[in-house]
């Protein structure tokens, strides 16, 4: 009797050990969560404040990442008010990674995805242009937008360095058309700008890299302010959207992902391609 009495109690010990290990195995679940919650946070920042790009031999990765994001920012439309930057910032780099050109059409928002298209109207006067979102700002007071010196000029926005505007986000395939309408008022082209560099030498190794794969050879347009110079890749004319993604693609076969549409004046366009 005393052993049968023995053994009871023996696996009575046992059915408790074994339910204190599955107890300690619950209790190894927040480490999981932390493991979890870093990719949270990223998805937080792809949305927020990232550098959207990817590099892949499939598709033109800079176009399709702001074609898929462009549903969730359809309906963005916001009035309020804009600044411009320019000479304290020319030649540094954005958020994006490439060199702020202050005479691009360019400008800096807080949230909308970088990079990204948005047409920017002056309420006071009605005109509109179509800037790249390539930077994060404005952060003094309410301001909602920073826009290049060459955005703000075309606003007549320049002088008074502020001004009413609305923002309304755009895709790619929409920024196209209406870059080539505003373009063609001003004695302008639209080009496919693939890099934009401080020195020379990197602007001439891009060329080369894209003339060696059979593609259009670029041109190196250069812009300077005080002893800034600028050297910026450019393909083009570009005359329709067709002919742009199948560029895009075609680049992000040789790793160049991080293009965008830029408008220049016609001179020398002579020694170009049209696309």
């Amino acid at each position: 009797m005393t052993k049968l009495l023995l053994a009871i109690l023996m696996m009575t010990l046992f059915g408790c050990s074994t339910q204190q290990i599955k107890t300690a195995n619950t209790a190894f679940q927040p480490p999981i969560l932390i493991n979890q919650a870093p990719h949270a946070l990223a998805s937080q920042q792809i949305r927020q404040h990232s550098i959207l790009r990817t590099n892949t031999h499939n598709e033109p990765a800079e176009l399709a990442q702001q074609e898929s994001l462009f549903p969730r920012i359809a309906h963005y439309i916001k009035q309020g008010v804009a600044s411009w930057y320019g000479p304290g910032f020319h030649g540094k780099k954005t958020a994006t990674g490439e060199i702020f050109d202050m005479y691009a059409m360019t400008a800096a928002h807080k949230t909308l995805p970088i990079p990204s298209y948005a047409q920017i109207t002056n309420l006071e006067n009605h005109r509109s242009i179509i800037v790249r979102i390539n930077d994060r700002g404005p952060f003094v007071g309410n301001r909602e937008l920073d826009l290049s010196y060459a955005a703000a000029k075309n606003l007549d926005m320049q002088q008074d360095g502020t001004g009413a505007i609305e923002i309304k986000a755009i895709s790619p395939s929409q920024a196209l058309p209406q870059l080539q309408q505003i373009a063609a008022t001003q004695e302008q082209h639209v080009y496919l700008q693939v890099g934009s560099f401080g020195s020379e030498k990197k602007a001439l190794n891009l060329k080369n890299k894209i003339a060696a794969n059979n593609l259009p050879e670029p041109n190196i347009r250069s812009s300077t302010y005080k002893k800034s110079t600028l050297y910026k890749v450019q393909i083009g004319p570009v005359n329709s959207t067709a002919s742009a993604n199948q560029l895009n693609e075609q680049l992000a076969r040789i790793g160049i992902t991080d293009t965008q549409f830029v408008t220049e004046s016609k001179q020398s366009d002579s020694s170009r391609a049209t696309m």
